[in-house]
């Protein structure tokens, strides 16, 4: 039996949010908001796509 590849659309959601956020402000630090926005959303989306918060619906 194949076990179906995990998808996790909130953690890809959090994550680009919050990356863009964080992004956003190294981004100021550095010179330019607009591209930290663009790499944080992307490393963010990532990271926590992997780390798996937990389903919508908690029991």
């Amino acid at each position: 039996m194949k076990r179906k590849p995990h998808r996790n659309p909130r953690g890809l959601f959090l994550g680009a949010v919050l990356g863009a956020v964080g992004g956003y402000l190294a981004g100021r630090l550095f010179g330019s908001g607009a591209i930290g926005s663009i790499l944080g959303a992307l490393a963010g989306a990532a990271l926590l796509y992997r780390l798996n918060p937990g389903p919508w619906n908690r029991p």
